[in-house]
């Protein structure tokens, strides 16, 4: 005992810390410490001091000296509790190569224990000795009950989340599961798996081989289907083949959803449409398919059912809640007033409108519902009002200011105050000459007032200070073709905006536009005809209505225009066009 030096006296503090030293994960082999006295007949003195002092050196930051005394403790003990806390010790202290002893010792002391293994293998991992981790990965398998099996196949990527080297962790853990392949009951997961880990670590198309591989093994197993749609996203179209297999059958709505969610990304609106409508009537009381159909819908012109989802989606959804948790639900319930405003804006109802923007509350859109609320006392009449309100609002950040600008200028404009609105503008750019959404709006006023020269100068100005503007491009080909002048050009110039947007409808308007004015007319209806299709709009009916007439077919022109109507009585463009050629609905 001269090693330790004389004992101490035991306080209930000191024997409280040496029972929770030793319970600690007690294995079977190991007696279950209750009280002082079992502690007293389990431990001969010397171990029972050296576990003490163990912890007393941990209590006052002596880690090293405390991990030492305790890893000894647990090879003379073989208690799977001592093991664990000599490697938390090892761990606190900063120290993988300790941790990863004790973790091998514990291991090696119990081959069984999957607690053992795993804490080999993750500290392996945090080490990056991403190479040695072939063992214990099938370890992890091996050693798993077979009910759990396919769950922590499907979890090892998890472990490498932080892996700097993730090529050769995809290439560790394929190795490791290579037993499971074929494996009819766990290959599916194994393949979802490798699948993972090669996207993880860059290789799309090996990921997207994979999943399929996951996909032919188990068609109904939503893994693949998840795998392909982050393929998707990260620009692998060809995995699009696999989500279609996937929803053929009874899908998830949620995975159902989230695809429609990249087909709108994409501005594949009536596919984005179709899968949603499948999730309200196979699933009528899942919330967030309501709020997208009513946002289609109102795209599309059809307000009262849009009105009519939105209401549902509201009587489904959850009532608002604080915290990062609920963001979703509450920002979806923002998108259900807002657009219910729309609508009530829409049939003029507008002390509707107010009350469904006053519902909008929290403070992140509380700013955007204030300046909605402005735009509907201009509609009625109080421009000098809604101007003050907008000037009225609190600018948190210095994009708030420039809303603020832009809101301002987008009522003068509605309000035929262009010279006003030039002003504004004006004095905007010339604190930042560099504001392109500014130039561009500005580039819109100088249209209005006839100033075509300026209108063009402003959106090169864009185009150079900002290459990838697909509006510039649309709006500077646009106003050519609609001038009748340098078509060429123009027809360049949209063109080179559809390789930014290629599936915006209204850059497509444009390009038909160009082609009418070209006089191919066939072609340009076949173009209005598509763009009408993806998004059918008041301005796109009057450019197609116009072909149509043009081209003699005056009853299909007369219903396109009377759709344009239904969908926005009011829109400028569709109006001037009935006016000039004289038709009345």
């Amino acid at each position: 005992m001269d090693y330790y030096g004389p004992m101490p006296r035991f306080t209930p503090t000191l024997l409280l810390i040496v029972l929770l030293a030793c319970r600690l994960g007690a294995n079977a082999q190991t007696p279950d410490f209750n009280s002082s006295s079992e502690v007293s007949s389990a431990l001969d003195g010397e171990l029972f001091y050296e576990i003490l002092l163990g912890e007393l050196n941990a209590r006052d930051g002596e880690t090293g000296t405390a991990y030492a005394l305790l890893l000894d403790a647990a090879r003379k003990t073989n208690n799977a509790g001592l093991y664990q806390r000599a490697v938390d010790m090892a761990l606190q202290a900063r120290s993988g190569e300790s941790a990863l002893a004790a973790a091998r010792a514990w291991r090696q002391a119990m081959p069984g224990s999957r607690e053992a293994n795993r804490y080999v293998l993750q500290i392996l991992i945090g080490l990056n000795r991403i190479g040695e981790t072939l063992d214990p990965l099938k370890r992890e398998v091996a050693t798993a009950d077979a009910k759990d099996q396919t769950i922590i196949v499907a979890t090892i990527p998890r472990y490498f989340a932080r892996a700097t080297d993730k090529k050769l962790a995809a290439v560790t853990v394929e190795r490791a599961l290579t037993d499971y392949l074929s494996s009819p009951k766990l290959g599916a997961a194994a393949w979802a798996t490798i699948a993972r880990m090669r996207l993880e670590a860059s290789d799309s198309a090996a990921a997207l081989e994979a999943a399929g591989r996951a996909q032919a093994m188990s068609p109904k197993d939503e893994a693949p289907a998840l795998l392909a749609l982050t393929l998707i996203k990260r620009e692998t179209p060809q995995a699009e083949v696999i989500v279609k297999k996937y929803l053929d059958g009874q899908a998830l709505p949620e995975i159902r959803m989230e695809y429609a969610r990249i087909l709108l990304d994409a501005q594949r609106y009536p596919e984005a449409a179709a899968q949603v409508q499948i999730v309200t009537l196979e699933k009528p009381d899942y919330p967030p398919a309501w709020l997208i159909k009513g946002a289609l819908e109102l795209q599309n012109g059809q307000s009262a059912a849009a009105e009519s989802s939105f209401l549902r989606y509201l009587e489904l959804a959850p009532a608002k809640r604080a915290g990062a948790a609920h963001a979703e639900s509450n920002r979806g319930l923002v998108q259900a007033f807002l657009s219910l405003a729309q609508i009530a804006e829409q049939k003029k109802d507008f002390s509707q409108a107010d009350a469904w923007l006053k519902r909008v509350d929290n403070p992140e859109d509380l700013f955007n519902a204030q300046l909605r609320r402005a735009n509907l006392l201009a509609r009625q009449g109080k421009l000098e009002d809604a101007r003050k309100l907008i000037r009225s609002q609190v600018e948190k950040t210095p994009e708030d200011a420039r809303l603020k600008i832009n809101a301002e200028a987008q009522l003068l404009r509605d309000n035929k105050q262009y010279k006003a609105a030039l002003d504004l503008l004006s004095e905007a750019i010339a604190r930042d000459p560099n504001d392109f959404d500014l130039l561009y709006d500005m580039s819109m006023v100088a249209e209005k007032l006839g100033q075509m020269d300026q209108m063009e100068r402003l959106l090169r100005r864009v185009i150079a200070g900002k290459p990838d503007s697909a509006h510039a491009y649309n709006a500077l080909g646009f106003s050519l073709a609609e001038r009748n002048m340098r078509l060429p050009e123009a027809r360049q110039l949209i063109q080179a905006a559809m390789k930014f947007a290629p599936n915006d409808p209204f850059i497509t308007d444009s390009l038909g536009w160009v082609e009418f004015r070209s006089g191919n007319l066939a072609q340009a209806r076949l173009i209005l005809e598509g763009a009408f299709k993806d998004r059918p709009d008041a301005e796109i009916a009057s450019h197609l209505g116009e072909v149509l007439w043009a081209m003699g077919q005056r009853e299909q022109a007369l219903s396109i225009w009377r759709q344009g109507v239904k969908i926005d009585a009011e829109n400028e463009t569709l109006m001037e066009t009935l006016k000039r050629l004289r038709i009345k609905l």
